[in-house]
């Protein structure tokens, strides 16, 4: 599952930029990783931008359920940034909470690893709702004809 997951993530230009790595998926669970980039990830205060934690918590969300339920779209996100992101790395935790046919219900944590290493820091949290969602057709569908008048 992991290399399926690497696969769609390297589809994701974000993602790319962002330098998101799929350390683990299967289970219901998945891991991110990304390496702190001083030059163009931080906000003013030189902490981890807020949009970057929320693209990491929900991808871990998203790569979690994948695991479980094929390819999902999220419906519902929501962020808690509980303490400033700053770190060399940062690592992102997701698990489904619950799979049902029509939801997907996920959690996810994002940790601060300091310069030098040592223990992680939990710096925010994450909760989605995500859509199970078919496998998109290799071609768009023709537009219909519109005939005017009656």
């Amino acid at each position: 599952m992991r290399h399926a997951l690497d696969a769609i993530n390297q589809t994701a230009s974000f993602n790319r930029w962002a330098g998101f790595e799929v350390v683990h998926a299967g289970n219901g669970e998945a891991e991110l990783s990304m390496l702190w980039r001083a030059d163009d990830m931080g906000q003013y205060a030189g902490f981890l931008h807020a949009g970057l934690i929320g693209g990491l918590l929900d991808t871990a969300c998203g790569f979690a359920a994948a695991t479980t339920s094929g390819r999902v779209l999220a419906s519902h996100f929501s962020v808690n940034c509980l303490a400033p992101a700053v770190g060399r790395r940062f690592v992102a935790r997701g698990r489904v909470i619950k799979a049902g046919r029509r939801q997907v219900f996920a959690a996810a944590e994002l940790f601060a690893e300091p310069e030098g290493g040592g223990q992680l820091k939990l710096v925010a949290t994450g909760n989605a709702v995500l859509v199970p969602v078919e496998e998109a057709a290799s071609k768009p569908p023709a537009p219909a004809d519109v005939k005017s008048g009656a």
